[in-house]
């Protein structure tokens, strides 16, 4: 299943292929993973200067060779990194590392210290450059976010990238509603917990188990729907395996009922709203 990726006007699976903390995986497994997922449709990988000090975008270029017209591509620089100057240094040492000319989208990793209008001029320079297509950020609240729009104007910026998954779904009472508002793209990073995915013995994993084993799917395919039922939501889950990456992308075209979504929301309800964002 595809959608559209914000007012990007590109069509972008909606589940696809995260790469964080991947540089501890054995090196030619996770690229072959990443190969694996390319093939099943899972085109939209994502990366970050951030992860292994660069030696994650290498292996994402190393899985990527030859197969470049084929993906969609994000990277993230850094918020150090990310004054005018910086913005423009940062995405080039990427492109390097990954091999390619341009990237699909860049993004702003995390709000940081440097004004957030001179990483937006030096986005708008890298698109006019060819360098990036579009860009977008990662880890903004629904302040932020209303303050990157204004400043790069309405339909540019692509999407925001967020932690969401069962049990911290904290975005969907600010942060989902001001990217609907905006028509950007929110995509929910670690949709499995990063090592919090409810186990079948507890209530909310019940719900879960059940309802997968009434569609003959797994647990993690049943999150994963129920987490990309918003027509302006992806996911980026990681896989270093192939029995992972194949499990993925059985949730691709996945839909739920609305008695299951009742289900759901109630099994794992969500928690006071709060301002900022959740992050690992």
């Amino acid at each position: 299943m595809e959608r559209a990726f914000g007012a990007t006007g590109v069509s972008v699976p909606v589940i696809g292929q995260g790469t964080w903390q991947m540089e501890g995986d054995d090196r030619a497994t996770a690229i072959r993973a990443l190969e694996r997922g390319i093939e099943l449709g899972m085109t939209h990988i994502d990366t970050a200067e951030m992860y292994g000090s660069g030696r994650v975008e290498e292996l994402v270029g190393d899985a990527i060779r030859g197969r470049r017209d084929r993906v969609f591509l994000v990277s993230k620089v850094l918020p150090h990194n990310a004054s005018r100057r910086g913005t423009i240094a940062a995405c080039e040492k990427s492109l390097r590392r990954l091999g390619v000319d341009h990237l699909d989208v860049y993004l702003l990793h995390w709000p940081g210290s440097h004004p957030l209008a001179d990483t937006i001029a030096a986005f708008q320079e890298l698109v006019k450059a060819g360098k990036i297509r579009a860009f977008g950020v990662s880890n903004f609240d629904a302040d932020e976010l209303d303050e990157a729009v204004r400043l790069a104007g309405p339909g540019a910026i692509a999407c925001n990238q967020v932690l969401y998954h069962l049990e911290e779904r904290a975005i969907v009472h600010r942060v989902l509603p001001a990217c609907e508002r905006h028509g950007v793209a929110m995509v929910g990073y670690s949709p499995f917990g990063s090592g919090d995915f409810p186990s079948d013995k507890s209530a909310g994993g019940r719900v879960l188990a059940d309802i997968a084993g009434a569609r003959g799917k797994t647990t993690r395919q049943i999150a994963l729907a129920f987490l990309c039922r918003n027509p302006i939501a992806f996911a980026i889950p990681k896989a270093s395996n192939l029995a992972h990456v194949d499990d993925n992308a059985g949730a691709g075209e996945l839909s739920l009922s609305d008695e299951e979504i009742a289900r759901l929301d109630k099994a794992f309800p969500l928690r006071r709203a709060a301002r900022g964002v959740p992050m690992l």
